[in-house]
C-alpha cells in the first residue's frame, strides 16, 4: 500500500516543476563549467536517454546502477544508469532507454510503467544531451547483464538514495593534470559521481518533495 502511494506521488511530483540546475549544481564537478565553455552542446551533439527504474523489494523501493566494463573512452568503468545513445530506428527517447536498459541488463520493458522524466542534461566530455526517464515495474526484475557492457549491477534502495550520509567528495587529476574535485555518491562503496550524481540530486530533490 505505501509503495503503490509512494509511486503515484512521484508520478505526480514529476509532472510540476522540477529542480533542474538547481539540483545539478549540488553535485557538479569543478571541472564542469569551464567544459560547457570549452565544449557547449553543437551540431553533433548527440541525444541519448537513461533509465531510472523503481521495483519493490523487501518491502521496500530499489532502483540500480550500472558498472561499466572498462573500455577505450570517457565513460570507462563508471557508475551510470542503464541507457544509451537515440538511434534512427527508436520512436522517442523514451523508447531509447527502454530498449538500452532491456540490452544491458536484460529488463523486461513489457512489464515497466512510466512515470515521467526529469531534466535533460548535456555531458560535454562525450557530446551528449541525457534524458533520465522515470519508471516503475511491480515485479522485481530479473537481470541478465550484457558482460561486453555490464561489469556489475548495483541494487540501491530509496532509504540509501535519499541519505545525506552518502553523500561525499574527492579529488583526482583530469586532462593536463588538473586537479577535479567531484561531488559523489558512496552507494555500496562505489562513487556516483559526475552526470549521473547531478541526475541523482533532481532526482532526490523530487523524492523529498514528495
Amino acid at each position: 500500500m505505501f509503495i503503490n502511494k509512494y509511486i503515484e506521488n512521484l508520478r505526480l511530483g514529476l509532472t510540476k516543476a522540477l529542480p533542474s540546475a538547481e539540483a545539478h549544481q549540488k553535485m557538479m564537478p569543478s571541472s564542469r563549467r569551464s567544459d560547457l565553455i570549452s565544449r557547449p552542446i553543437n551540431a553533433n551533439t548527440r541525444q541519448s536517454s537513461v533509465l531510472i527504474l523503481f521495483y519493490p523489494k523487501q518491502n521496500e523501493l530499489y532502483t540500480i546502477f550500472i558498472k561499466r566494463q572498462e573500455y577505450d573512452g570517457v565513460h570507462s568503468g563508471q557508475i551510470a544508469f542503464p541507457g544509451g545513445k537515440y538511434e534512427p530506428d527508436d520512436k522517442n527517447l523514451i523508447y531509447t532507454a527502454l530498449r538500452e536498459a532491456n540490452e544491458e541488463v536484460g529488463i523486461d520493458i513489457s512489464s515497466i510503467e512510466i512515470l515521467g522524466e526529469l531534466s535533460e542534461l548535456f555531458i560535454p566530455p562525450s557530446n551528449y544531451l541525457v534524458l533520465p526517464v522515470v519508471a516503475y515495474t511491480e515485479r522485481i526484475p530479473e537481470f541478465i547483464p550484457d558482460i561486453k557492457e555490464v561489469n556489475q549491477i548495483i541494487e540501491v534502495s530509496l532509504n540509501e538514495l535519499l541519505s545525506t550520509a552518502n553523500i561525499s567528495s574527492f579529488e583526482f587529476n583530469g586532462t593536463g593534470n588538473k586537479k577535479i574535485i567531484a561531488p559523489c555518491y558512496i552507494f555500496n562503496d562505489h562513487k556516483v559521481w559526475g552526470a549521473t550524481a547531478m541526475i541523482v540530486s533532481e532526482l532526490t530533490d523530487v523524492l523529498r518533495n514528495i
